[in-house]
Order: C-alpha cells, then sequence, then structure tokens
C-alpha cells in the first residue's frame, strides 16, 4: 500500500512478556523505538519504595535486580479476564485497582510513543488474543470491554481490535510475491493463537479483508506456562515442592504454584502466607526443602528465580541441559534442567495446542496450506515445531520477527482504518 503521510492511528500489541508500538509512516521502520533504541518494552512495572515512583521495562527489571527495595509486577496482561481484574492491591500504602495497574502500564506505551512521533495518538487498534478466557464468552467480552475502557481513559477516542495472529499475517503479506494460504501460530507469553489466512499481494490494499480468514482458534498456553511448567519439574522440588508431611499426606502446593506462576508471585510474601508456611514447618517429615523456601521468601528473590526458568527455558531452545546457580540460598545448591525433563513437563500444553490447531483446520475443511508463520517469543521451542509440523507435514516453515510481527501488523491495520 502506498502512502506519503505518516498514519493518524498507532497499533498496539500489548504483551503477556513484551509489548510493541506499530505506527506507518513514509519511510521508516513501522516499529517505534520505546525504550534505549529497542522496538519492545517489557511488560513489567515496579514499583521504587525508595523513590516512590514507577519504573517500567528493562529499567524495572534493573533497579529490581540491583536490590532496590519495591514491588514488582509482570505478566500484567494475564489479569483479563482473571478474577484479580475486580480486585486490588496495596502499593506504597494506598489501595491500587488491578485496572488501574494496566492504565499505568498501557499509557507508558502510548506517551512513549507519542513522545518519538513528536503528535498525540487519538485513535488506535488495540491487539488481542483470540481468546482471552478459554470456553467463557461472558469473561472473554468482558476482557475486551475493560481494556476499551482502560484506553478511553488514557485518551485514545477511537479505540478497535484485531486478533494478534491476523495482524501478524498483515506482516507477513507485506512481503510475499505470491498468493499462498497461510498458518500463523503466534506463541506468546500467555496465549497461543492461530488463524488460518489467504494472503496475496494483491490484497493488500483491500480493506475488508474478512473473507479471507478461513478459520481463527486459540488457546489459553503460552511462554509464562512453560516457565511454570519447568519450574515445578525442575526447581520447585528443591523448595519442598512434593514433600511428605508426617501424616504421609502431601505439603500443600499452593505456595510453590503462585512462586511458580509470574503474576501471582508476590502473594508468596504477604503475612498470611508465611504463616500458613510457618505452621507446616514442624510436620514435615524432611524441612530441608521448605527451610529454602523461607530463605528466597526472606529475600523476596521470587522474581529473581522466576527469571532463572525463563532463561533457561529460552536457552534449552538451542541447549541439551542447563544449571541454575542456587548459591544465594543455599551454598553450592544447583537446578540441573534438560531439554527431555521441560519436554515432559509441556507435554500436556503443547497436547492442547496440537489440538486447537487441528480443530481450527478441521473447520475450514483444509488439509493442505503452503507455510506455517511462527511468530511470538515461545515459538522456538522444539517440541513445539513438531507438535505443529506433524499436522502439516508438507508446508514450509517461516520464522517472523517473535517480537515485532503482530505490532507491524496493527500498524498497517490501523492505516487502513483510520487513514
Amino acid at each position: 500500500m502506498s502512502f506519503s503521510t505518516p498514519a493518524r492511528a498507532c497499533g498496539i500489541d500489548f504483551g503477556t512478556s513484551n509489548s510493541t508500538v506499530g505506527w506507518q509512516r513514509p519511510g521508516a521502520d513501522r516499529l517505534i523505538a520505546l525504550e534505549d533504541g529497542k522496538i519492545t518494552l517489557p511488560s513489567v512495572l515496579f514499583f521504587n519504595f525508595e523513590e516512590r515512583r514507577p519504573v517500567y521495562g528493562r529499567l524495572a527489571l534493573h533497579e529490581y535486580l540491583e536490590g532496590y527495595e519495591g514491588r514488582l509486577m509482570r505478566s500484567l496482561k494475564s489479569l483479563l479476564g482473571s478474577k484479580l481484574l475486580k480486585s486490588e492491591t496495596t502499593v506504597l500504602g494506598s489501595a491500587l485497582p488491578f485496572k488501574d495497574l494496566l492504565g499505568l502500564f498501557i499509557g507508558q506505551l502510548k506517551q512513549r510513543a507519542e513522545a518519538v512521533a513528536q503528535r498525540p495518538f487519538e485513535e488506535v487498534v488495540l491487539g488481542r488474543p483470540v481468546f482471552f478466557v478459554d470456553d467463557d464468552p461472558v469473561a472473554d467480552l468482558e476482557a475486551q470491554n475493560t481494556l476499551v475502557a482502560v484506553a478511553h481513559k488514557l485518551g485514545f477516542k477511537e479505540v478497535s481490535f484485531q486478533y494478534e495472529p491476523i495482524a501478524a499475517a498483515f506482516d507477513y503479506e507485506a512481503g510475499i510475491e505470491r498468493e499462498e494460504l497461510v498458518l500463523i501460530v503466534d506463541i506468546g507469553g500467555g496465549t497461543s493463537d492461530f488463524s488460518l489466512v489467504r494472503l496475496a499481494p494483491e490484497r493488500r490494499a483491500i480493506a475488508e479483508r474478512q473473507d479471507d480468514i478461513l478459520a481463527t482458534g486459540g488457546v489459553h498456553v503460552g511462554g509464562t506456562d512453560f516457565d511454570k511448567q519447568l519450574s515445578l519439574a525442575g526447581v520447585m522440588p528443591l523448595f519442598g515442592y512434593g514433600s511428605r508431611m508426617k501424616s504421609d499426606a502431601p505439603m500443600p502446593t499452593s505456595h510453590h504454584l503462585n512462586l511458580a506462576t509470574w503474576h501471582t508471585i508476590n502473594a508468596v510474601y504477604s503475612a498470611q502466607s508465611q504463616r500458613q508456611l510457618q505452621s507446616m514447618r514442624y510436620d514435615i517429615l524432611d524441612p530441608t526443602g521448605i527451610d529454602r523456601l523461607f530463605s528466597l521468601i526472606e529475600q523476596r528473590a521470587g522474581h529473581w528465580l522466576a527469571m532463572q526458568v525463563e532463561d533457561s527455558k529460552i536457552a534449552l531452545t538451542e541447549c541439551a541441559s542447563r544449571s541454575i546457580d542456587l548459591r544465594r540460598v543455599e551454598p553450592g545448591l544447583v537446578a540441573e534442567l534438560s531439554r527431555e525433563l521441560f519436554e515432559g513437563a509441556i507435554a500436556p500444553l503443547l497436547q492442547r495446542v496440537r489440538a486447537s490447531v487441528g480443530q481450527l483446520l478441521d473447520s475450514a475443511g483444509v488439509e493442505r496450506v503452503d507455510t506455517v508463520f511462527f511468530t511470538g517469543g515461545s515459538s522456538g521451542i522444539p517440541a513445539l515445531r513438531r507438535a505443529v509440523a506433524a499436522l502439516l507435514p508438507t508446508a514450509r516453515h517461516v520464522e517472523g520477527n517473535n517480537f515485532g510481527s503482530i505490532g507491524s501488523g496493527l500498524a498497517i491495520e490501523a492505516h487502513k482504518r483510520y487513514g
């Protein structure tokens, strides 16, 4: 599509792990640099208690790891569609609704984009997963309406949505030379989304593309779920997960599950949670693991540990094994992780992904697909690629920009819709 002036609207990909803003303009990349020249802003918010200010993205992670006193929050998008969204948390002694946390971060995306563009944005196309919530249309609509309300409060006058895999499809279409039937596989931080789309160079300028979208589907499985299963399988047993009580009953798992889940880590630090752990300390056959857990909680190192697990997940995409040095908890303590352990831990999740793709292909009545286009931060996991490839053995595989395809496609869509 040719154009000579910058688009009025931007596209925002508010992601579970990373976020981008796209803006169509002549002679420039569609993605706006949001932090230190990088197109992504990690979806992280840190309330620095010492300086009484919120910090975002890589700087937020840096201040947290440097040991500033504060509250780290990540995977904010996971709040959408969850019961937590209607509640609040305490920050700097004041109650803060979780909905306002979303506003703080999305507002930061808007501010940074406007600073680069040197103009306000009043229209926006927001990316959304095919399903915020699996098998619950009411909760799904509520999640989308929440985003609309947040965007209006931030000053956007016109707000519309596009499915994230469809946006990725439009980004891919911008570079193809012939018609293709493409399966978009978008494995993000919180969801896996799929679209089967007919793409062609001559169709790029068409505003209404509904006839080209043969099927969409998705499942609430993403990178943070893979992190969680790797943590439970390979790390949490060192902290008492799976321990037995003197009654031979298993140790309650809620504390370990919270520690292994990005958006619930802070719950482990509550006084109530620590009292519960203290009360069961003397009823455990072997207290070694729970004592390590106390050490981890005392250091408020839950997010640090989750980062080590996430880094290990990424490393296991390329390597057969990876170690996590846990000396800060106990001298000489190491978690030994392997790709085999990881693939075993996520096998049930991959089966859900494969079932969702299979259902999509069945609904479209398609047996042959030209191209599988992979995008999203977790799309490079070898076992996931194999699971999808088994369904479409003749299709060629194309790698998208794992963190930028959606934002770029949303910029294309914003230009079409708003000029």
